[in-house]
């Protein structure tokens, strides 16, 4: 099949379907909608990929053109959110972040009510002026070593954690991505500009509500569940690298590994490596490999293991040597979770070669609540995933370099640029003041407050590309398309009244009650920022068939999909405590349904009274 015939079929496709009457076209654009949402459901595919499948096939069938395409990508809001990650980045990089958390622990003492009111103070004004995903993954360890200390359990602090950095994220413009999409696409369709602190009143008061909440009803909610690590023995957590041979006159010559009590009997003891003449074994499993004479096998241990290996019989205890060839670095054993953009997503721990590559030990997988011992080699990974794993101290670190995972108990990270703490804060108090002044749009002063902070080395140029989100930003093109088709066909206007004829006899705050409901729901449901983007062209047409001002529904929008709490796969903080803290699916339920409808009607007694209909 030629080129020019492949060329030839698509522009003859885009002309029958340019020719289409108009509710066709919708019906057309309908479906794709329909179809992107199903495959954002059922996580068939990475969400940028759904989304800009979608327009692909928009702009096939004709109902976007080229023109249009230009318009989507001359947004400013996804410039404007990328700009946000790299302050963010420079924040986290600085260790401004890290200085604040490290301070949770002196005031917190070892009350969990205290601890819950402390991280309201900490957390909520740190969330209002960054994206709040960095400050739960700087948070998540400190919070997991503050539960080692107290007792307390982990399950007991990061739902808290990540729902009062969402409310954080409601109380300015920048706080969250969605509350400038909406802004954004708002002013596209000629409504007011948004200004920074326009939205903070609501969000002081979601914050404060949301604090009450958890302070007196959602703390006693919250579960007592185990994490990962939990799995190991909490008497003895110390652990060694030791290393034992095989003699020529063992009985243990020509056994399984597995069969061995290094391998099967003692619950704290695993064999992380094999070394067989001179070099690791690879390209056997573990648990498939058959012991030979002078076989070396290096395992992690406690000192109480240790003691008991020195009477093993079959095995002869190896010292370290300086010079030799089984000298090995520290083992170290590391709760992690699988990020959202890893190379390990997809991938069973079998398919990974962890083992082969990095002489790591994957023990344990901690998913849905449930942690897993047995029988998780052919599990494949997928992002929220909290892993335990054991292995020599300069593999983990190198595994980690990769982006593979965030690590839960050991640092990793590259040395903070300290010097720089007092400039970066200053460049993000530079980017608010210049927005809230009106001297620069919020576009300009972040996109211009990132180049100050990469210039001036609060951050390098390698790490500000990392920062950015790039899949969520290309997720948000995709949906602007799709939102454009939305409107150029007349469905989101089609929507709207619909919308209005069914609830119009139960009068404007009722439509306005049932906006906010259903962002809510399909929030939970899909990517917050998608539904964002769905919605505000259907809130704006809502609006204006009520012959009433459009800011009340463009305000509920923006709340509704930033507040998710219902389930772990709404916004992209829950899904990372969803693991780290050993929960289930129904403890989001539990805990984050009532506050939810605590909050919607709370927008409900406050939108209407902030901004008159």
């Amino acid at each position: 099949m030629s080129v020019d015939f492949v060329a030839t079929s698509l522009q003859s496709a885009r002309v029958c379907c340019i020719a289409m009457p108009q509710n066709v076209q919708m019906i057309v654009t309908f479906a794709v909608l329909a179809g992107v949402f199903v495959t954002f459901a059922k996580e068939w595919l990475p969400s940028d990929m759904v989304a800009l499948g979608g327009l692909a096939l928009l702009l096939l069938t004709g109902i976007l053109d080229e023109s249009d395409l230009g318009e989507i990508f001359g947004n400013p809001a996804p410039m404007t959110i990328g700009a946000m990650f790299i302050l963010g980045k420079a924040l986290t990089r600085t260790g401004v972040i890290d200085w604040i958390a490290h301070h949770f622990e002196k005031l917190a003492g070892n009350s969990l009510t205290r601890a819950i009111l402390v991280l309201a103070l900490i957390v909520v004004p740190l969330s209002a002026f960054m994206n709040n995903t960095p400050v739960v993954i700087v948070f998540l360890p400190v919070l997991l070593a503050f539960a080692r200390s107290t007792g307390i359990k982990a399950s007991k602090l990061l739902i808290p954690l990540s729902f009062l950095s969402i409310l954080g994220g409601t109380i300015t413009l920048i706080g969250t991505s969605t509350n400038l999409l909406v802004s954004g696409l708002s002013a596209k369709q000629g409504q007011p500009v948004f200004g920074i602190f326009d939205i903070s009143l609501l969000g002081i008061a979601f914050a404060v509500v949301g604090t009450i909440y958890m302070r007196f009803i959602g703390r006693h909610l919250l579960p007592d569940r185990d994490t990962v690590s939990s799995l190991l023995d909490a008497e003895d957590t110390r652990k060694f690298s030791s290393a034992v041979e095989i003699p020529t006159d063992s009985p243990l010559v020509g056994a399984r590994l597995i069969e061995h009590p290094l391998f099967s009997k003692r619950k704290n003891t695993i064999v992380y490596e094999v070394i067989r003449r001179g070099r690791r074994v690879d390209d056997i499993p573990l648990d498939a490999i058959t012991l030979e004479e002078r076989d070396v096998l290096w395992f992690r241990a406690t000192s109480k293991q240790l003691a008991e290996m020195q009477t093993e019989q079959g095995v002869r205890m190896i010292h370290r040597k300086s010079g030799g060839q089984i000298q090995r670095d520290e083992v170290k054993t590391v709760e992690a979770i699988i990020g959202q953009r890893s190379s390990l997503v997809g991938k069973s721990i079998k398919e990974s070669n962890i083992r082969r590559r990095y002489g790591i030990v994957v023990a344990a997988i901690h998913r849905k609540g449930t942690n897993l011992a047995e029988g998780y080699q052919d599990v494949r990974l997928a992002f929220g995933d909290t892993i335990l794993m054991e292995g020599p101290a300069q593999n983990i670190v190198r595994l980690n370099q990769e982006g593979s995972f965030l690590s839960l108990n050991e640092t990793f990270e590259q040395p903070k640029l300290r010097s720089h703490m007092a400039l970066a804060v200053s460049i993000l108090a530079a980017v608010v003041l210049a927005a809230a002044l009106g001297l620069l749009s919020i576009t300009s002063a972040a996109l211009i407050g990132a180049v100050l902070a990469i210039l001036t080395g609060c951050v390098e140029t390698r790490n500000a590309y990392k920062a950015i989100e790039w899949d969520v930003l290309f997720m948000i093109y995709g949906m602007l398309g799709i939102g454009m088709a939305m409107q150029k066909t007349g469905g989101a206007e089609w929507i709207a009244m619909g919308v209005v004829g069914g609830m119009e006899s139960y009068g404007t705050l009722a439509i306005l009650a049932g906006i906010y409901l259903l962002t809510l729901i399909l929030t939970e449901l899909v990517t917050n920022n998608a539904v964002a983007i769905l919605m505000t062209p259907i809130a704006i047409s809502v609006a204006l068939s009520l012959g009433v001002s459009p800011r009340p529904f463009l305000v509920a929008v923006m709340f509704a999909a930033s507040a998710s709490f219902i389930t772990p796969i709404g916004y992209q903080t829950n899904t990372y405590v969803y693991g780290a803290g050993g929960y289930r699916f129904s403890d989001f339920i539990r805990v984050g349904l009532p506050l939810s409808l605590l909050l919607w009607g709370t927008a409900m007694v406050l939108i209407p009274m902030i901004w008159p209909f």
